[in-house]
């Protein structure tokens, strides 16, 4: 049997824009309608600099207008309109994976196809956890900074009223006030998705391919075992549309795609190496980077749930994320 080899199937430039393309599309919160794809993100990730700044308008604030006059020496007083700004952190990736086990897994099958799917699947998985992480900064820095506005624990309660529950799930969304009904999507942890199977709060409505979306009170159901778990305290997120901009794209210099050749390796038999990079950022609405702690060229995901590494720069109620922290079993 002929052993397929990845400089025998792999088109970098092809491969690449598989990766990038397809990566993030497989990850639940994307799929939720929760993360956007945000195409100055896009195009920054191929400038120079390890940051950017995203200025933006602020809303016109609530004074209360003015009342008419026939008066010509009264003249109003027009407002200013308000600016802000947000730093978005670039993270510049690259991992890779040794075709001498990989090239005998994939002979005689689609190799080309097999390769993009299992680094397809890995970029997915990496994009997901440095999303989980930027949550858990930004829950830091909102405890730390902002009087944990934005998070309803109920983790310190005595057996039962410790135990995540609806109403919980409401004291949590209405953090938001009257901004509530923005809320789209709820991620809960597999145990915390096992309470609300065992209490019959899970529904599930069809969707346009034929399929069930499962829902719970009208929000969409994610689950992933990433959200932070801490001393039987589990971490709940919900989000409205477009809570988190993302863009992920090839290298501007380096290509995203190599296959480097070691022909003295395994005694002369040969070895070939897959190098998969890509630049990516992830940003939480509402927030700022704060560069306060990065030991390296990027953020690692442990340093992006640092809450020294956010700032929150918008209201409360500009922000479409919630947190709820409880626990999956009475204590």
């Amino acid at each position: 049997m002929t052993t397929v080899r990845i400089a025998d199937v792999v088109v970098p430039d092809q491969f690449t824009a598989y990766v990038v393309d397809n990566s993030v599309e497989k990850t639940a919160l994307y799929e939720s309608g929760v993360v956007r794809r945000n195409g100055q993100i896009v195009t920054q990730l191929q400038a120079g600099a390890d940051s950017f700044t995203v200025p933006f308008w602020r809303d016109l604030a609530n004074d209360e207008a003015n009342i008419a006059s026939d008066d010509p020496n009264v003249d109003a007083v027009p407002h200013a309109l308000g600016t802000g700004r947000q730093v978005v952190r670039k993270a510049f990736l690259h991992n890779s994976w040794s075709a001498m086990n990989l090239a005998s897994e994939l002979s005689g099958s689609d190799a080309l196809a097999r390769i993009q799917d299992r680094a397809t699947a890995y970029w997915a998985r990496q994009f997901q956890r440095r999303l989980i992480a930027s949550l858990r900064g930004v829950l830091a820095d909102n405890v730390a900074n902002d009087g944990g506005d934005m998070v309803h624990d109920i983790s310190a309660g005595v057996g039962a009223a410790a135990v995540f529950n609806a109403t919980a799930v409401i004291e949590a969304a209405l953090t938001l006030g009257d901004q509530v009904d923005a809320l789209r999507a709820i991620a809960v942890h597999s145990d915390i998705y096992g309470v609300m199977l065992k209490a019959d709060l899970i529904q599930y409505v069809p969707d346009s391919q034929g399929g069930l979306i499962r829902t719970y009170r009208g929000l969409s159901v994610i689950v992933d075992d990433g959200l932070p778990v801490s001393g039987g305290n589990y971490t709940t997120a919900l989000f409205g549309n477009n809570a988190v901009n993302f863009a992920m794209t090839a290298p501007r210099i380096a290509q995203g795609t190599e296959v480097e050749n070691k022909p003295s390796s395994g005694n002369g038999g040969g070895q070939q190496i897959l190098h998969s990079r890509v630049n990516l950022a992830c940003h939480p609405a509402g927030f700022s980077w704060v560069e306060s702690s990065v030991a390296a060229e990027s953020p690692t995901i442990a340093e992006l749930a640092l809450a020294a590494n956010w700032n929150r720069i918008l209201d409360r109620k500009a922000i479409p994320i919630a947190f709820l922290i409880a626990k999956a079993v009475a204590a």
